[in-house]
């Protein structure tokens, strides 16, 4: 069975789930042009979550996916949530910002039995998750519906536990790619390969269709990775610009100049390692910092920097989401984007 045929779907273009740069109107214009939509939920209530639902459901009806992440949630660590706070220290001073009025939070969610409930009232043609897969028992629910899914994989060890546990597809994510490294079956970070490098290692030892991903711009970057034996690409940065997408100004800004062509791993925003355009913050601190809090326990104290310096329009604390590859970004639809990502198949 091919992918398309599988997802039922026209054009083998994902547009990747980007947490806090889209909502349900990206996902609908990708959908309706032919391509697979995604909603990410990481970062949505409850009852968000079911109104960005009902909203992609009266707009379309033709297939779309919907994103979770599925980590474990830290026990939080008050001396290390004491040691991060003191290293942000001199920039709170500096934007006059009263730390102890900071609450701690988790910043993104799990997916879990509420999150479910609200999905088997829309009954979605695909789920995909990040960071390996949920509890056996949610995985049958989800599959109970006739959903399928999917779920993205830094090596191909984690290919083959997805394809073991009951992915009906893997996403071959390269080190390319913007935004959170699907890693989790280890911590270590030269594990990780690039796009095409990893994409024919998995094709090989896997017998679920392969989802490539990580720096994949254009319609040539497309047509290399079904050449090397992908069954369908998943774009995210390359749709950033479009006005579809909720893409913030100061994160526009970036992705339009010379500096998009400078990113690093970074676990500053959330603490784990995500692509993203090299910043003050990731300069100052280095990209990757031990005294940043377990996943997602590193976003509390960062967000009132970000929210103080973009409201004077700079994004030196702002996590800039970006792969290597951002040639792609265009200010056009996403419906025509979608259809030119597809244009040399």
């Amino acid at each position: 069975m091919t992918m398309l045929q599988l997802l039922g779907i026209d054009l083998p273009i994902v547009q990747a789930p980007m947490a806090g740069s889209q909502g349900s109107a990206l996902a609908i214009a990708v959908s309706n042009a032919g391509g697979l939509g995604s909603l990410p939920c990481a970062m949505l209530g409850i009852d968000a979550m079911r109104d960005e639902l009902m909203t992609i459901k009266k707009q379309t009806d033709k297939p779309f996916n919907v994103n979770f992440f599925c980590h474990v949630q830290p026990t939080p660590s008050a001396e290390r949530e004491a040691a991060w706070r003191a290293t942000l220290a001199p920039y709170y001073k500096e934007f006059a910002i009263d730390a102890d009025s900071i609450p701690a939070g988790p910043g993104r969610a799990a997916f879990n039995a509420e999150a479910a409930d609200v999905l088997e009232e829309f009954k979605p043609a695909v789920v995909s998750f990040h960071f390996g897969l949920p509890s056996a028992d949610l995985m049958a629910r989800v599959r109970s519906w006739g959903t399928k899914i999917l779920s993205s994989a830094t090596t191909v060890e984690e290919a083959r536990w997805l394809e073991a546990h009951g992915a009906d597809a893997v996403i071959a994510q390269g080190l390319e790619a913007g935004g959170h490294r699907g890693i989790f079956s280890t911590e270590d970070l030269t594990t990780q390969l690039g796009t095409f490098a990893l994409l024919p290692q998995i094709v090989a030892q896997v017998k679920v269709p392969v989802i490539a991903a990580g720096g994949i711009a254009d319609a040539k970057g497309v047509a290399a990775a079904m050449a090397l034996g992908a069954a369908g690409v998943q774009i995210g940065t390359a749709y950033l610009l479009c006005p579809e997408a909720t893409t913030s100004a100061v994160h526009r800004a970036a992705l339009k100049s010379e500096a998009a062509g400078h990113t690093a791993l970074t676990n500053l925003f959330s603490g784990r390692p995500a692509r993203g355009i090299v910043n003050r913050v990731m300069k100052e601190l280095g990209p990757m910092s031990k005294a940043a809090p377990a996943f997602p326990l590193a976003t509390a104290a960062i967000a009132p920097l970000r929210a103080k310096a973009e409201s004077q329009g700079s994004g030196d604390f702002s996590p800039l989401w970006c792969g290597q590859n951002a040639g792609g970004c265009k200010e056009i639809s996403a419906a025509q984007l979608t259809r030119e990502l597809a244009t040399h198949l």
